[in-house]
């Protein structure tokens, strides 16, 4: 016979409790936060958790992680037993070799089928994942303003000073001019990007770390961005128009060069030309129609992650 309780703490819930996901990425680095939002979207059943809790310190350990970019997190995961898929997010030059612990983890990286190459050898084994494309494909009837979506990270200083001191307010002042509002989403150095807009009217600055930059999106009607595989997924995801902005460093350029030999991606070396600020302009992704399940990454990854929480290695 039940008995029934006249009051205090309620019952435990019965049944197993739910398994939990730790995502790990650098909020600073464009391509890390957008592959770990990109993938969480698809972990279905899996509670997520992105606060670093649940590693040892403040109670179980997840049953699963996701770590992008980050070695040192991997081996923390990886000696609590965890399971763990690490995930290289951004397109890199060289490679760098893993450390001996961080090899126990399954290894992807984020690179669409269809880019070029030759490339190195993947340390540890990894396996390329295709386009990290955004859960919502659509986009807004109503899209306006232009998103330019930068990113700085790893950036040579003097590229960044040389961008933000002149390039950048004049294809803001341009964006404006044409498209009525402009809105800025960089991954870190947003002090020196604000500092640099500062009075222009119709231009908003935010990190990206604090912004659904998928969302803004898709009520954006165009895209100038740095060249990021982030920013490539989602133009490419949506047949969107895409304009890189110079690129910053060794890998930005080295990608730009690579996705020109696929696509024809303009580049926004002059914000006075019309062409750049036409939302009409002919489909960049056209050449690409045969690569439709390349788009499919981030369900993949979100796939393994699932299998890996019920059946760890």
């Amino acid at each position: 016979m039940a008995v029934l309780s006249s009051g205090g703490a309620a019952p435990p819930p019965s049944g197993p409790a739910p398994r939990r996901a730790l995502l790990v990425s650098r909020d600073d680095e464009l391509d890390s936060l957008l592959a770990g939002r990109r993938i969480a979207a698809h972990l279905g059943e899996l509670e997520r958790t992105e606060d670093g809790g649940g590693t040892g310190e403040d109670g179980p350990p997840p049953d699963v992680a996701l770590v992008c970019d980050d070695d040192a997190a991997t081996c923390r995961l990886l000696d609590l037993g965890v399971p763990v898929v690490q995930l290289s997010s951004g397109h890199r030059v060289t490679v760098t070799p893993l450390t001996e612990r961080a090899e126990g983890a399954l290894h992807r990286v984020h690179r669409p089928g269809w880019l070029p190459g030759p490339w190195p050898a993947t340390p540890g084994g990894a396996r390329t994942t295709g386009v990290l494309a955004p859960a919502r494909m659509t986009r807004g009837r109503r899209r306006s303003g232009t998103l330019l979506l930068l990113s700085l990270w790893g950036a040579p200083a003097g590229d960044v000073e040389t961008f933000t001191s002149d390039v950048l307010r004049q294809l803001a002042a341009e964006a404006v001019g044409r498209t009525q509002r402009c809105e800025v989403v960089c991954d870190t150095r947003v002090e020196r990007v604000r500092a640099a807009l500062e009075g222009m009217d119709g231009v908003r600055v935010m990190r990206a770390a604090d912004t659904d930059v998928d969302a803004l999106h898709a009520d954006t009607e165009l895209l100038l961005a740095s060249p990021t595989l982030g920013a490539v997924a989602l133009a490419q995801a949506r047949r969107a128009p895409l304009a890189f902005l110079p690129p910053l460093g060794d890998a930005q350029r080295d990608l730009a060069d690579r996705v020109a030999r696929a696509a024809h991606i303009p580049m926004a070396a002059d914000p006075g030309d019309p062409a750049l600020w036409d939302p009409e302009a002919p489909d960049l992704w056209a050449s690409l129609d045969g690569a439709a399940d390349d788009l499919r990454g981030a369900q993949r990854v979100a796939r393994t992650l699932r299998q890996l929480s019920l059946a760890p290695l």
